[in-house]
């Protein structure tokens, strides 16, 4: 499985937290689930960190059975939508950068 992450580093507008939470749940994660071959969609929000860690307020994971499918998503015409919704959001809440990272997972059971 191919996994797709997006660290939001940077912080939430003081007081707006709440209503950043609901706006990314409401507008935005609709339009990732959208994604073609998505196989799950997490939305982690940060509730607390190691002292002088990066604040990384929300982190988004998208998993895809593979790398074509990251691929096929990627240029489908739902990440535009997915991109002018989130933006819609941040533009609104948040003060930071984004950057991504595809990673391939090797589970373990315990």
């Amino acid at each position: 499985m191919i996994t797709r992450y997006a660290m939001f580093q940077g912080h939430i507008n003081d007081g707006q937290t709440l209503a950043f939470r609901a706006a990314v749940l409401n507008e935005v994660l609709p339009k990732w689930k959208a994604f073609p071959g998505v196989l799950a969609v997490r939305v982690c929000f940060a509730e607390a960190r190691d002292d002088g860690a990066p604040e990384l307020p929300m982190i988004l994971a998208i998993s895809y059975p593979d790398r074509a499918a990251v691929d096929a998503a990627l240029a489908s015409p739902v990440r535009a939508e997915a991109k002018a919704a989130t933006e819609a959001v941040l533009a609104r809440y948040f003060h930071g950068h984004i950057h991504h990272h595809i990673t391939e997972a090797h589970d373990f059971t315990m």
